[in-house]
């Protein structure tokens, strides 16, 4: 556990005094944030890398483990084939050296995945936010605002998820927090919601607009159809926008997360993912099986349930605090 406080030189009467210290730093609570799947992966890891060859043992194991971990098969088959080509390339012999081979071959996967969102190029910039209910979309909406905040940017929230009656209240909590002007409505649609807090936005020279969107299951094709309305509205009033749709993925259900992917890129042209949840008991291999089947840059991923919590995606962090 991290400690917040450190003893500083005695007082005058020779007693020690407790003096703050600055806050983890990210890395410091992504590695924390990554401890369940990294004690998972870790002690399993060590076993097989004891072996100290890439044969065809070691290759079975890990290819069990890979998959029980969310990679998926052709991310997995992929791992596997780069780590049999350093093996051969650089005559792999020690359990540390086939660690760092299989590191590196997750690392070049990932790595296309790390592009960090501009959002220069337009005032306001318009972001809208969707993902299924229980997925984190409004907390994530709540820690995104924070985030450009802390960046100098002004931001709007627009309560466009009118289907969930709780999550107008939830979103104006946020705002509340983060001193943050939310706009929403009674009994509104969620298109007229978002058209309302863009014309808000232009108005008042905002940089930021975050639009939510009910939370809804991929198969409810009718309710997709409705996110898809919302889209062609911002269209209407920005015809630039959206300039980002964000799919917000809990990193707990696996490989499901590749099928929300695929129908509501279809619905609404998804540009980048939120990955939440990786504190929990989730695997952290569907990054990977993402990576191979269907790339979207990850945008942000969340490790925590404080403000702070949600942070650009970094592939070498990321796999350090897979594999450290």
């Amino acid at each position: 556990m991290f400690s917040f406080l450190k003893k500083s030189a005695p007082d005058s009467k020779g007693q020690p005094v407790d003096a703050p210290v600055a806050a983890p730093s990210w890395r410091e609570r992504l590695f924390k944030g990554l401890a369940r799947t990294r004690a998972q992966w870790g002690g399993k890891l060590k076993s097989i890398f004891a072996r100290g060859k890439v044969d065809d043992e070691l290759l079975e194991e890990l290819e069990s483990l890979l998959l029980t971990s969310d990679v998926g098969i052709e991310a997995t088959t992929h791992l596997l084939d780069e780590l049999k080509k350093a093996a051969k390339r650089d005559k792999l012999e020690t359990p540390e050296a086939i660690q760092k081979a299989l590191a590196n071959a997750l690392l070049e996967t990932l790595q296309p995945l790390e592009q960090p969102l501009d959002v220069s190029g337009h005032k306001p910039y318009v972001i809208m936010i969707a993902g299924v209910n229980g997925a984190g979309k409004t907390t994530s909406i709540g820690k995104l605002a924070k985030y450009f905040q802390d960046q100098g940017k002004s931001v709007l929230l627009a309560a466009g998820d009118t289907f969930r009656a709780a999550a107008r209240e939830q979103l104006e909590t946020w705002g509340q927090r983060n001193n943050v002007t939310v706009i929403a409505q009674d009994n509104g649609d969620p298109a007229a919601v978002v058209f309302d807090a863009i014309s808000a936005a232009k108005a008042r020279g905002i940089d930021i607009v975050l639009a939510d969107t009910a939370g809804r299951l991929p198969t409810q094709l009718h309710l997709m159809e409705e996110i898809a309305k919302v889209r062609r509205v911002i269209q209407k009033i920005e015809p630039t926008g959206p300039h980002e749709t964000l799919l917000v993925l809990d990193a707990n259900i696996g490989q499901n997360a590749l099928a929300q992917v695929r129908a509501f890129d279809k619905a609404i042209q998804v540009t980048g993912l939120v990955v939440t949840k990786l504190d929990g008991t989730a695997k952290g291999g569907v990054v990977a099986a993402i990576a191979r089947q269907c790339p979207k840059p990850i945008r942000f991923i969340g490790v925590g349930e404080q403000i702070d919590d949600l942070r650009p995606f970094s592939a070498r962090d990321f796999v350090d605090a897979l594999f450290e």
